[in-house]
């Protein structure tokens, strides 16, 4: 059975977008180029750089020990709000070892806050407004968990946190199955070429089939599901989950939500046994069956084909209550994948003369690949936060390592500085929500934290060695509110500049002004959704302790002038652009603003020189 798709207009501009960005990135491999595909599908088409011998590794200084790239394991987190999401995190985080008690997403009494929604407001409003990132030691791995936002309002901070991951599990509502929000997520992790791993969430609550789940996928995103755990009831009659892998049962007890469950297992070997326990003949007549259809009808597990993305390992439990999250961990660990390289422009750094030479064109394609064992240390902001410590006003950057080994007091370089300029990475933190511990070396597949005086931004590469080395950065999509805002109070001028300031290089929302303007005029805040400008407001108040007042505009869309000033002025000239509003990005570039998808689509198919894009990347290198 297939489910009735809707997507709304706002769903259908970023998928526009991500279209679009397959179109601009490898032609080979049809990946996005912001988000890396796997290094399977680009050896033969790009420039794969030398990977250190252990005799180059002891004379390299910053290559990473084959042992510890092989051990790092990092998932992305996604789905369609309130489908369990940042609850399951919790609960993979206690059987990972690294909380003694789950907490709640919407706390009552004494129950305490979860570690990845610490934000006020997510704790008030019980969603995730920010990507968290959460590192823990299991089983000898070093496992890096990114709890992303569900909410389409904060779309981009997910986009950002899966340009960082090499796996992703997609969870599903169980009595809901496929949802927009999913279904636009799963449209970057196909792009990226993520091994994708589905998680059904909920089944101890009333459900739908399990082959209709199955259905649904196969038939709407046409991949290939293969159950990994399979269900015994849902709702009240939620008896359990069978591991396929291992023909064993994992019968699960209802104790206490805030620790692990009771969990007790029985092999198929032993039916009269596994009988007793279910305590349920239909339900267990019903396991009997299942399992002879899924033997005899479902195709083959095959990791190659999971890799590529496409076959999703499926999973079924109950976040809330226990059910299959140390089943749904142990797998992953054993099936997901270790880190990825990375496509990237890559030229010979130098000084004065031989420096300018150096320098790239914007539009070069990236074509070397940067693979895990490279000899040199690089890595790629995706994401900036400020006030992790609010009684020290700390700014943060969140690395993600690519290749190399990151130790304390080393010096790197910066892509969008001068050549020759270093900066040095005094101290590091590794991540655990808004907690955070000292950390002197640090692996490919690992996040990062590093204090940001305001010179790394989201999509700036950092490196060591004689290349210059600049990852795609992370694009930015078409907002679709605009408001301007201001600063009631003149005397918190200062507070005010310094929060608007410090919120825009995380990315909270977008910045544009009026051609020319340097700083003096007012400023326009663009989002995608009325939350984005909620959570502006509320955290200069709560951070900042400054007021603000926003003025809405009345357009719904913006598009990027690609053929520059120039074009932007003949169309404006030859009157092609009468009610469109001219403004400029923070980079100087031309951005239109539009009232309507009617007009926008018009002026883009007549004046084809403007070049008009929904989306933008950052330059690589300045």
């Amino acid at each position: 059975m297939m489910m009735t798709t809707s997507i709304n207009a706002k769903a259908s501009t970023l998928l526009l977008a991500l279209s679009l960005l397959c179109i601009f990135c490898n032609p080979n491999t049809g990946a996005l180029a912001f988000l890396p595909p796997s290094p399977s599908s680009l050896l033969s088409s790009t420039t794969r750089l030398h990977s250190a011998t252990a005799e180059e590794t002891d004379k390299a200084g910053f290559a990473a020990p084959p042992k510890e790239i092989n051990r790092r394991r990092n998932l992305a987190i996604i789905s369609h709000p309130d489908s369990g999401k940042t609850t399951m995190t919790e609960k993979l985080l206690l059987y990972g070892g690294a909380l003694q008690q789950a907490g709640a997403v919407r706390m009552k009494g004494e129950q305490r806050a979860t570690q990845s929604d610490f934000m006020e407001m997510e704790k008030q409003r019980g969603i995730s407004i920010s990507s968290t990132v959460m590192s823990f030691e299991y089983n000898d791995l070093c496992v890096n968990i990114l709890d992303t936002p569900g909410h389409q309002d904060f779309s981009e901070d997910t986009y950002r946190a899966l340009a960082a991951a090499d796996n992703a599990v997609m969870l599903l509502d169980a009595a809901k199955g496929l949802e927009p929000q999913t279904r636009k997520l799963f449209e970057v992790t196909r792009m990226r070429n993520l091994p994708l791993f589905t998680f059904v969430n909920k089944m101890d609550r009333p459900a739908l089939d399990p082959s209709e789940i199955m259905d649904q996928i196969e038939q709407e995103f046409g991949l290939e599901t293969y159950p990994i755990v399979w269900p015994i009831g849902d709702g009240e009659r939620f008896k359990g989950v069978l591991d396929r892998m291992d023909n064993v049962v994992h019968l699960f007890g209802k104790g206490d939500r805030k620790s692990k469950a009771e969990v007790e297992t029985v092999p198929m070997s032993d039916l009269e046994t596994l009988k007793a326990r279910i305590d349920d003949q239909e339900l267990f007549d019903k396991l009997m069956e299942d399992i002879e259809i899924l033997d005899e009808l479902i195709a083959p597990l095959d990791m190659d084909r999971v890799i590529a993305g496409d076959q999703s390992p499926l999973f079924f439990g109950s976040a809330m209550t226990n059910f299959g999250v140390q089943l749904f961990l142990d797998k992953f660990c054993n099936m997901g994948v270790k880190p990825l390289g990375r496509l990237a422009k890559v030229v010979e750094e130098g000084k004065g003369k031989k420096g300018a030479q150096s320098k790239l064109d914007q539009d070069d394609e990236p074509n070397d690949l940067v693979n895990p064992d490279f000899g040199e240390f690089t890595g790629f902001v995706f994401k900036t936060q400020a006030n992790l410590d609010p009684k020290h006003r700390d700014r943060l950057a969140y690395i993600r390592i690519v290749s190399g080994a990151f130790q304390k007091g080393m010096k790197v370089g910066h892509s969008r500085s001068k050549p020759g300029k270093k900066f040095n990475l005094a101290q590091a933190q590794t991540l655990f929500g808004s907690d955070r511990e000292s950390v002197e070396v640090a692996y490919p597949g690992d996040v990062i934290g590093i204090n940001n005086p305001g010179d790394f931004a989201i999509g700036d590469t950092l490196y060591t060695g004689n290349q210059k080395v600049a990852f795609p950065g992370i694009p930015s999509f078409s907002p679709e509110i605009f408001a301007y805002i201001r600063n009631p109070n003149p005397s918190s001028y200062k507070s005010f500049t310094k929060g608007i300031d410090q919120l825009l290089a995380e990315g909270a929302v977008q910045a544009l002004r009026q051609r020319n303007d340097d700083g003096g005029g007012p400023l326009i805040l663009a989002a995608v959704g009325q939350l984005q400008f909620e959570v502006v407001q509320a955290r200069l108040k709560g951070e900042y302790n400054v007021d603000s007042d926003l003025e809405p505009i009345g357009y719904t869309l913006a598009r990027w002038a690609e053929g520059g000033w120039d074009a932007v002025d003949k169309a404006d000239a030859d009157g092609k652009l009468f009610g469109i509003m001219i403004v400029q990005d923070r980079w100087g570039r031309p951005v239109l603003l539009f009232r309507n998808d009617w007009k926008a689509t018009g002026v883009a198919e007549e004046e084809k020189y403007l070049e008009l894009k929904p989306w933008s990347k950052p330059p690589m290198f300045e």
